[in-house]
C-alpha cells in the first residue's frame, strides 16, 4: 500500500466522519429542536427509555452524541440514573443504523442497474442538496440541503476509503494480519483502540465495511473486532463525564459497563460453542452488508440480555463510583445549566428557564423574609436572607454567561426570544434580592437600636407591603407561566405604589414633625420606602419584558409612555381599582 493510498484512505475517513456530523445535524434540525426534550420528558419507562434512545440516536447518528446528552440529564438532575441506563441500551441500538445506510456504497451493476449505483445515487443526491443550501430561502431547506450533501460526502468518503484499501486484497502482509485478528482477544483489542481514537462507532464500522470489499475479511476476523469497536466507543462518554457530578459519572460507566458485558456476552455464547463444533461460518468472507448484519444482531442481543438487568447495572456503577459529599443546599439547581446541552439549544433554553424561575422565586421569597424581619427578627433569619442573596448572585453570573453561550448557535425564533426575555430580567431579579439585604439591614438596625414604629407609621407600611407582595406576585407569576394579562395589571399598581409612598413620605414628615416619631424613625422609613419604590419598578421592567417581547419589540420607554397617555388596556381601570384597595 503506497504513500498516495494511505493519504487517500485518511482523506477518505476524514470526508466520511464529516459526513455522518452534517447528515445527523441537518436530520436532528428537521426533526425539530423538541427532539431532545422527547428524549428528556418521554423516556419515564424502561422501555420507552430503549425506543427513545434509539429512535434519537437513528435521528442523530451517533449513540455516543445521545449518551453525551443523557450523561447532562442526570447531571443536571433531570433524569434517574435508571432511565439513563434503558436511554443509552437504546442508543446502542440506533447507532447500528449508519452501517445500513453506508451499504448504498456497494450497489453496483451495468445497463439499468447503474442508475442505481453508488455513483449515480450520490451524484443525484448532491445536486439536489447544493441546490436547496444555494438557491432556497427556507431554513428548512437549508437543513434538508445539509442532509442530502452530508449523504453525499459520506458516501464519497466511502468510495475514497474503498478504491484506496483496494490494493490490499493482493497484499500477503494484510491477508496475514487480517488472519492475526480472528484471535477474539487481538480482534477485541484492536477494535477497542481503533474506536477510541477515532471516537466514532460509525466510523469505524464503516471503514470494516470499506476494508471487507478486498475480500480479506471473514467472519472470524470481523466479530471480534466489532465486539471491540463496541467498547471502544464508550471514551467519548467517558470523557464527557469528566467534571460531572457522581450520578453524571456513573451515567457515562454504565454505557462502558453494558458494552463490556455485551462483548463478553456475545463472545461466550459464540466462541465457547465454536471450541467443540468449529463453526464453518469462521471462514465467510464478509461484505459490507453482512457486516451491519452482524453488527446490529449484535446490539439487539446486547439490549435483550441487559434490558431486565438493568437495576444491577446501576448497582455496579454505583460501587465503581462512590458518592461525592454533598453540595451546599439550594445550589443544585445550577447544575441544570450543563455545558453538554449547548450543542442542543431546545434544552438549554429549556434549563435556563426553569434556572431562572428558580431564581426568581428565591429573589420573591427573600423580599418577603426581608419584610417579616421587622415583626419577628433574628440572626439566624437575616443570615439566611443574606446566604440567599449570594445564591441569586451567583444565578446571574452563571445564567447569563450561560445565555450568552446558547447565543452563539442557530436558534429558532421562539429560542431567540425566550433568551432574550431571561436575558432582559435577569438583573431585575438580583436586584429585587439585593433589596431585600437592604431591608434587612433596616430590621437589623431597628432590633439593634431597639426601635419601632409608631401605630401610624406601621398600618401605613403594612397597606404598602401589601402592594409590594401582589406586584411581586404577579410579576413573576406573569414570568413563569408568560402571562400576558397578569403582566398588563402590573404598570397600573406600579404606578399606584409610587404615589402611595409619596403620600407616606409626606405623612412620615407630619409624625416627624409632631413629635410621633424621631428622626432615627425618619431615616429608616425613608430608606425603606426607597427600596419599596425600587422592587415596584423591577417589578415593572419584568412585565414590560414580557410584554414587549410578546410584540416583537423591546422599547421599555415608549411602552411605558403609550400606556399611560392612550390608557392602552384598561390602565385607567386598573389603577383606580388598586388605588381603592391600598389607600392610607
Amino acid at each position: 500500500m503506497s504513500i498516495a493510498n494511505i493519504f487517500s484512505l485518511l482523506g477518505g475517513v476524514a470526508l466520511f466522519l464529516f459526513g455522518i456530523t452534517l447528515m445527523g445535524e441537518g436530520l436532528k434540525r428537521v426533526a425539530g429542536s423538541k427532539l431532545e426534550l422527547v428524549l428528556y420528558r418521554l423516556s419515564g419507562t424502561p422501555i420507552k427509555g430503549v425506543l427513545l434512545g434509539a429512535g434519537v440516536t437513528a435521528v442523530i447518528q451517533s449513540s455516543s452524541a445521545t449518551s453525551v446528552m443523557v450523561v447532562g440529564f442526570v447531571n443536571s438532575g433531570m433524569m434517574k440514573l435508571r432511565q439513563a441506563v434503558s436511554v443509552i441500551q437504546g442508543a446502542l441500538i440506533g447507532t447500528s443504523i449508519t452501517g445500513w445506510v453506508i451499504c448504498l456504497s456497494s450497489i453496483q451493476g451495468g445497463g439499468w442497474v447503474s442508475l442505481f449505483s453508488t455513483a449515480t445515487i450520490t451524484a443525484v443526491v448532491a445536486v439536489i442538496g447544493i441546490f436547496l443550501r444555494v438557491f432556497s430561502r427556507k431554513q428548512l431547506h437549508h437543513h434538508i440541503g445539509d442532509i442530502l450533501m452530508g449523504f453525499a460526502v459520506l458516501m464519497y468518503g466511502m468510495q475514497i476509503m474503498s478504491g484506496a484499501v483496494a490494493p490490499l486484497k493482493e497484499s500477503e502482509q494484510f491477508i496475514q494480519m487480517m488472519t492475526t485478528f480472528s484471535n477474539p482477544f487481538l480482534g477485541i483489542l484492536a477494535g477497542a483502540l481503533f474506536t477510541a481514537i477515532l471516537q466514532s462507532a460509525s466510523a469505524a464500522v464503516g471503514i470494516l465495511q470499506a476494508l471487507s470489499m478486498t475480500g480479506a475479511i471473514t467472519f472470524a476476523t470481523a466479530y471480534p473486532v466489532i465486539l471491540g469497536i463496541a467498547i471502544g466507543a464508550a471514551v467519548p462518554v467517558l470523557l464527557s463525564a469528566l467534571g460531572a457530578k457522581t450520578d453524571g459519572r456513573r451515567t457515562a460507566t454504565s454505557y462502558l459497563i453494558i458494552e463490556m458485558l455485551g462483548a463478553l456476552l456475545c463472545g461466550t455464547l459464540y466462541y465457547l460453542p465454536n471450541c467443540f463444533f468449529h463453526f464453518s461460518m469462521n471462514d465467510w468472507v464478509m461484505n459490507p452488508v453482512s457486516i451491519a448484519a452482524v453488527n446490529t444482531i449484535f446490539r439487539l442481543i446486547t439490549a435483550i440480555l441487559l434490558f431486565p438487568f438493568s437495576k444491577q447495572i446501576v448497582k455496579l456503577t454505583k460501587l465503581i463510583i462512590k458518592s461525592d459529599s454533598g453540595k451546599k443546599h439550594g445550589y443544585e439547581e445550577l447544575d441544570r445549566l450543563d455545558e453538554r446541552f449547548l450543542q442542543h439549544p431546545a434544552l438549554a433554553i429549556e434549563q435556563s428557564r426553569l434556572a431562572v424561575n428558580s431564581m426568581a422565586q428565591l429573589a420573591k421569597d427573600n423580599l418577603i423574609a426581608s419584610v417579616h424581619l421587622f415583626s419577628d427578627y433574628s440572626d439566624k433569619k437575616k443570615k439566611a436572607i443574606e446566604e440567599t442573596e449570594e445564591l441569586v448572585d451567583r444565578y446571574e453570573d452563571k445564567l447569563g454567561t450561560y445565555l450568552v453561550k446558547i447565543n452563539t448557535h442557530e436558534l429558532s425564533q421562539s429560542q431567540n426570544e425566550s433568551a432574550s426575555k431571561y436575558l432582559h430580567t435577569l438583573s431585575d431579579f438580583e436586584r429585587i434580592a439585593d433589596h431585600a439585604i437592604n431591608i434587612a439591614d433596616r430590621a437589623s438596625e431597628m432590633h439593634s437600636k431597639n426601635l419601632k414604629f409608631s401605630e401610624a407609621a406601621h398600618e401605613d407600611l403594612k397597606v404598602l407591603t401589601s402592594a409590594i407582595f401582589e406586584i411581586l406576585d404577579l410579576s413573576i407569576s406573569a414570568f413563569v407561566d408568560n402571562d400576558l394579562e397578569k403582566a398588563y395589571l402590573v404598570e397600573p399598581l406600579e404606578e399606584c405604589i409610587d404615589i402611595l409612598c409619596d403620600e407616606m413620605k409626606l405623612r412620615h414628615v407630619d409624625r416627624l414633625q409632631g413629635g410621633t416619631c424621631s428622626l432615627a424613625h425618619g431615616f429608616i422609613f425613608n430608606d425603606l420606602m426607597t427600596d419599596f419604590e425600587r422592587v415596584a419598578d423591577h417589578c415593572s421592567n419584568i412585565a414590560i419584558a414580557i410584554i414587549e417581547l410578546n410584540s416583537d419589540c423591546f422599547d421599555t420607554h415608549n411602552y411605558v409612555i403609550n400606556l399611560k397617555e392612550l390608557h392602552s388596556h384598561e390602565f385607567d381601570k386598573h389603577y383606580e381599582e388598586y388605588t381603592a384597595k391600598y389607600h392610607i
